[in-house]
């Protein structure tokens, strides 16, 4: 049984703090002792309230510990909560007794070497996003696959995101979805001029540079799962790899991935006949 859970919520919505304090209050009448922050004393589990954003900042916060979050959307999409607001008696259920299973997601390891020689690091679960500096002016950009030289072109940005991300910032940019045990990295170009700029999805041992060229009109930003920023000049070499470190997420419900995608975005499955029922007719 799990004895010390880390609630993390959306603080800007009065319905997730209250459902928040509703979890506090179960979770201490069941003698489990409940923070609002990680502090130095291990953390058995983390219950987060809010949408993706909170998500992933909870996964930041936590990053390291091995402790599985379980995510009670708040928000709209939430893609990477595993329960809705009316699942929150449910959810401390679950986390008090223990019963849940933990997925594992991979993560991406993120260096930027800058043209005077300083090296700057980071990661990310959904994705490494590389955007231009000045709205008004595009990114001139360089890719590389395993070290080789692949195009070059300019640019609004570039997503490299994990399986995890394909179903945010890189599937609005064109991307593919992709399953979540895939352990795959994906590149999808943003509003890119140029003849071959598809999205890319490469193996666990495959990894992506994108070099910000000399000529390019704008200088870039590396934005970290839209929570953390590196200032990437003219010159620059940003490398991406699938990291060693996973983040684990609870999961209560025995539903596929395909259902859960088909419930978050609201996908029109009406007239499916499914396999069993052809058979039989």
């Amino acid at each position: 049984m799990t004895r010390r859970i880390l609630i993390v919520a959306n603080p800007s919505r009065p319905e997730t703090l209250e459902a928040a304090d509703l979890a506090r209050l179960e979770l201490e009448q069941r003698g489990i002792a409940v923070c609002t922050d990680k502090g130095e004393d291990p953390i058995d589990a983390v219950m987060v309230f809010g949408g993706d954003g909170t998500m992933l900042r909870a996964a930041r916060e936590t990053y390291g510990t091995g402790a599985p979050l379980l995510g009670v959307n708040m928000g709209h999409v939430g893609f990477l909560a595993e329960l809705e607001r009316g699942d929150v008696a449910h959810a401390v259920n679950c986390l008090a007794e223990g019963e849940f299973e933990v997925e594992e997601r991979r993560t991406v390891d993120v260096v930027v070497r800058q043209p005077d020689g300083t090296v700057e690091t980071g990661w990310a679960l959904n994705e490494a996003a590389v955007e231009r500096s000045e709205l008004l002016r595009t990114l001139d950009v360089a890719v590389e696959v395993d070290g080789r030289p692949l195009a070059s072109f300019g640019c609004d940005g570039i997503v490299i995101s994990t399986a995890t991300g394909s179903t945010a910032h890189a599937f609005s940019g064109g991307g593919p979805v992709v399953w979540p045990d895939v352990e795959a990295l994906l590149m999808v170009p943003l509003a890119a001029h140029a003849l071959f700029a598809r999205p890319l999805v490469v193996g666990p041992r495959s990894w992506f540079a994108v070099e910000v060229l000399e000529r390019s009109p704008a200088d870039g930003l590396l934005v970290l799962d839209g929570a953390e920023t590196i200032a990437v000049r003219r010159g620059a070499r940003i490398e991406v790899r699938l990291g060693s470190e996973r983040v684990r997420l609870a999961r209560t419900l025995d539903a596929p991935f395909t259902e859960r995608l088909v419930r978050k975005f609201g996908l029109d499955t009406e007239g499916w006949r499914g396999a069993n029922r052809a058979h039989k007719e």
